[in-house]
């Protein structure tokens, strides 16, 4: 854990800054009153009273990190016998005696809140990573060592508890999904170590993804927000956390009025488990995912690209042979609108693990609802947990490189592709694993459709149009049906040699 990293996560997120001046039109004061909204909220007068009442809840995170150092440099030489050979061998070769192993400490600060009066306090995950010594600094002038309770690296956030000799002043969690843009919002925080610092702005944005995490739904607000500010509380004119600040944009690692917090209505279950468990249990699914494009709507009979493409079905999981299908769009999950692909893996986490929930879908240009019971998703390398945190691959990551040329009987052009049977003489060609089942693409035509969206020979034609295909003459003629039926585009289920799946839509021409 790097000082800059532990200390704020504006590294991660460092952005170039540009101005943009546009010409603003001159009003007189009567054009400009008959222009104004009928009548303008006023922002709070003070938020001293609110303030007050806050502070002693919001605490300093001190972290220290004993470190390897691993720099291999030669050991100065003193003379023999020289009374500074004992402070020379301590400090260059260490306890070990070996030089490039001396252990040196890392400090860094942050912010966190206090949740419960027995001493439980919240704060960001990279605020405590890999520290060996946690210690908690309240506004009062006292200090705790700190217990770490549980932490998730995919919302980063952690749970610490502290030992006190009296209650704690403690703040409450509320809903952030009632908060509005335009909204004032309050962060105390510890920003360059100055403690107890009180910012107010409003929330600018709702829904920001920042590419952090599989479950980017961050509130931004204008309130500022520096290095140290980092697991502090961001509240609402009630007094209560709506957001703990995480992250910000910034060229120079200030504050320029772009912060970012982890909503609540995405934190309260997670620090619920984190408390019960030491760790999160979310649910699974048990799919591959995409976005659903604007072709591929119009291809699917959609009026509106919505939802999430099922890209393929994780072989064990929950609807392993179940009610949900490779090519189905999942519009609603539990109740929940999955507007965009990235909507579904937050839905689908937040539920519990074994319950029975409903799914709609979008099938052959069909709403249904299916019935689908929740696994768990597990952490760790064997296990698919991108599900819907990570999509399947798309047309802009798929494999480019070429398989040896062959000679296969190859069909017309077809899409820009030449096709050939999938049989065993070309299965051993492509490396095409066996249970591969479709349409073998001989050859890709440069320039052509197919090549525009990176389909290349070895690719397997699984479906067109939700249609099973088996041989190039049931490609050609399912072209030719979309072709009829008016359609611009073929939606095409393509596999790779190793039999993953994707969906690409290729121009009819």
């Amino acid at each position: 854990m790097s000082i800059r990293a532990s200390f704020f996560r504006s590294a991660t997120l460092a952005a170039s800054a540009a101005l943009l001046l546009n010409s603003v039109p001159v009003l007189s004061a009567a054009q400009a009153q008959t222009k104004a909204p009928a009548q303008t909220q006023q922002g709070p007068d003070s938020v001293a009273d609110l303030a007050a009442g806050l502070l002693d809840a919001v605490v300093n995170i001190s972290t220290s990190q004993n470190v390897k150092n691993d720099d291999q440099a030669p050991i100065p030489k003193v003379p023999e016998g020289s009374p500074f050979q004992d402070f020379f061998d301590e400090f260059f070769k260490g306890q070990s005696g070996e030089g490039g192993n001396r252990q040196r400490t890392v400090n860094s600060l942050g912010s966190g809140f206090v949740i419960d009066p027995s001493g439980v306090i919240v704060t960001n995950n990279h605020v405590i990573e890999g520290a060996d010594d946690i210690e908690i600094n309240f506004a009062n002038g006292t200090k705790l060592k700190a217990k770490l309770i549980g932490t998730d690296t995919k919302t980063d956030l952690a749970v610490l508890k502290v030992e006190p000799k009296k209650p704690l002043t403690a703040v409450p969690l509320g809903d952030s999904r009632t908060m509005r843009i335009g909204d004032w919002v309050m962060a105390i925080g510890n920003p360059f170590g100055l403690g107890g610092t009180v910012t107010v702005g409003i929330i600018s944005a709702r829904g920001r993804n920042i590419n952090a995490g599989p479950y980017d739904n961050f509130i931004q607000t204008d309130a500022a927000i520096n290095k140290g500010n980092s697991g502090g509380p961001l509240f609402n004119m009630k007094g209560e956390v709506i957001g703990i600040n995480t992250a910000i944009i910034s060229p120079s690692g200030g504050s320029i009025g772009i912060g970012f917090s982890v909503p609540t209505e995405l934190a309260t279950n997670v620090i619920s488990q984190l408390r019960e468990f030491g760790e999160t249990h979310r649910g699974w699914l048990g799919v591959r995912i995409q976005p659903v494009t604007a072709d591929i709507a119009e291809s699917l009979k959609m009026d509106t690209p919505k939802g999430a493409l099922v890209a393929g079905i994780i072989q064990g999981g929950p609807v392993d042979g179940g009610e949900v299908k490779t090519g189905d769009v999942i519009v609603k999950f539990d109740g929940r609108d999955v507007v965009e692909m990235r909507d579904l893996p937050r839905v689908v986490a937040e539920s519990p693990v074994g319950k029975a929930v409903d799914v709609v879908i979008i099938r052959d240009g069909k709403e249904m609802t299916v019935k689908v019971t929740l696994g768990r998703l597990e952490d760790g390398e064997n296990t698919a947990e991108a599900e819907a945190a990570k999509p399947s691959q798309t047309e802009e990551g798929t494999d480019q490189a070429e398989p040896p040329a062959a000679e296969l009987p190859a069909s017309d052009v077809v899409l820009g592709m030449k096709l050939a049977m999938l049989d065993a003489e070309s299965h051993k060609t492509y490396g095409i694993s066996d249970d591969v089942e479709g349409v073998v693409v001989a050859e890709v035509q440069p320039q052509s459709a197919a090549a525009e969206r990176r389909i290349t020979s070895g690719d397997v034609i699984v479906e067109i149009g939700q249609e099973a295909m088996k041989t190039p003459e049931d490609v050609s003629a399912r072209v030719e049906e979309l072709k009829a039926d008016g359609r611009r585009n073929a939606l095409l289920m393509i596999a790779n040699k190793t039999g993953e799946l994707r969906f690409v839509t290729v121009r009819i021409e």
